[in-house]
């Protein structure tokens, strides 16, 4: 009775309205935040649509945006395909190539990466600022300078057209990121947690993994999501280092479909939303990861 009558007695609640300009800036802000979305998203529709899309529709003149016939024959076939000289099959056993690639890259560079980020943050040894500068200048190194030199190591080594030594390039440039990355985040966790865990005599290996990993998990993810999608989409060492199905991966089977004399757009376009599947579901599932570790190693406790 009480709360209903103070309820009763409190009166409407006051709502402080816009004036004119906040109000044209807010609809600004929203046709430009269309605009936006029309410019990013219309290239996947397109290639939403051109890989259902008959040849005819695709090579029409002028362009039919809105088909009178869609088919997923294309779909079928990457998934039906038991010809080695088939592009669609060369297609499906690349995409297992590189989900094995960048699962073993986004694995292993997040274990050496965390280890060694964790140390850049929170151990005192000699020479940390120059060993961090020269981790960095192999990040920033660009590949093709690289290249002739990694492919004679390679061609002695015995070690061409395989997944693990094409795992090991990519790890030469992924963890100097994830050292870059995860020692911002291990630096804004204060040093009390640690000094507490020391305390109560837990090592540093055993500070990791109960402590600071926990706290740091959504940078860790959203660190890990970048790893797995820098490893997914690279092409220019997957093209020099691997040409079988056994290693081949999924941006070398897509250029594939690009003939000497033809280019089948619509497989091109049906590969295209195919691997892009694996990455759009990650990031929906952990975007709430993504958000807090883009903003998690910017505040300092």
């Amino acid at each position: 009775m009480k709360r209903a009558a103070s309820n009763a007695t409190a009166g409407p609640v006051y709502k402080p309205r816009l004036s004119a300009r906040a109000k044209r800036m807010r609809a600004l802000e929203m046709f430009l935040g269309l605009i936006l979305a029309v410019i990013v998203l219309a290239p996947v529709v397109w290639m939403l649509l051109s890989s259902v899309m008959l040849p005819v529709d695709l090579t029409a003149k002028p362009l039919k945006f809105i088909p009178d016939t869609l088919t997923f024959e294309r779909y079928a076939q990457i998934f039906r395909s038991e010809t080695s000289s088939d592009p669609a099959y060369v297609f499906r056993m690349a995409l297992g190539n590189s989900l094995i690639v960048a699962v073993c890259v986004t694995l292993l560079s997040l274990v050496t990466g965390t280890m060694a980020a964790y140390a850049f943050a929170h151990v005192r040894f000699r020479g940390k600022g120059p060993l961090m500068m020269v981790i960095l200048f192999t990040y920033m190194l660009p590949p093709a300078a690289l290249i002739i030199p990694l492919y004679r190591i390679f061609t002695s080594l015995h070690w061409l057209d395989r997944k693990a030594p094409l795992i090991i390039l990519y790890l030469s440039f992924i963890i100097p990121f994830i050292i870059w990355v995860m020692q911002d985040f291990f630096g804004s966790i204060s040093r009390t947690f640690e000094e507490a865990a020391q305390v109560d005599g837990a090592t540093r290996l055993q500070t990791l993994i109960h402590i600071f990993l926990p706290i740091a998990r959504p940078g860790a993810i959203a660190t890990g999501i970048l790893a797995f999608l820098m490893s997914w989409d690279e092409f220019f060492y997957a093209l020099i280092f691997t040409s079988s199905l056994n290693s081949k991966t999924m941006t070398i089977a897509i250029e594939e479909f690009n003939g000497k004399f033809t280019i089948d757009y619509g497989m091109i376009s049906t590969a295209g939303i195919l691997g892009s599947l694996i990455p759009v579901l990650i990031t929906v599932i952990f975007q709430k990861y993504i958000v807090m570790g883009m903003t998690a190693g910017g505040v300092k406790e």
